[in-house]
């Protein structure tokens, strides 16, 4: 079966970046799945699948557009220390470090850029955006999704979403 709309994939991947290092890889737990066509994978990922099948292996390397977007200088803002979580209590933030935040568009992960004793100057951007990325996709499996996932919008199952 070919990857096309209303398919549930599942698939292992190794992320680079343009120098060709190593950022992440799924190769150590389970492949990745997502319900083809209903916008739940990188858009430039999830274009490079269509047509693929189990076996397929194979490069893609995608721009800032097609994963991330690009850096925005408007994301970099400053908020309160006490607003900063990263779920072990850490109080003394310093340049570098990850945190999470309360954003009108729920919690969002940010990246510290500055560390004053009540105001933590954040970057909103996602880590990647901005970088030209190369995915190296290994395709394990492809099937018809069910009513419930098609009715849901993403799979179910391993590597899938658990209700």
């Amino acid at each position: 079966m070919k990857i096309a709309d209303k398919t549930v994939v599942q698939f292992h991947y190794t992320l680079k970046d343009e120098a060709g290092n190593e950022i992440e890889s799924s190769y150590a737990g389970d492949p990745l799945a997502y319900l083809h066509g209903y916008k739940n994978m990188l858009v430039g990922v999830e274009n490079a699948l269509v047509g693929k099948e189990v076996g397929n292996k194979f490069s893609v390397t995608l721009q800032p557009e097609d994963t991330y977007g690009e850096r925005k200088e408007d994301m970099i803002q400053r908020v309160p220390a006490k607003h900063l979580q990263d779920g072990q209590g850490t109080t003394k933030w310093q340049a570098g470090m990850t945190a999470s935040v309360e954003t009108e568009q729920g919690q969002r992960q940010v990246t510290i850029v500055k560390a004053g004793k009540f105001m933590i100057t954040v970057d909103i951007n996602p880590p990647l955006a901005g970088m030209v990325l190369t995915f190296d996709l290994d395709v394990i499996d492809v099937r018809a999704a069910t009513d419930e996932e098609i009715e849901h919008g993403h799979a179910h199952g391993a590597g899938g979403h658990h209700h």
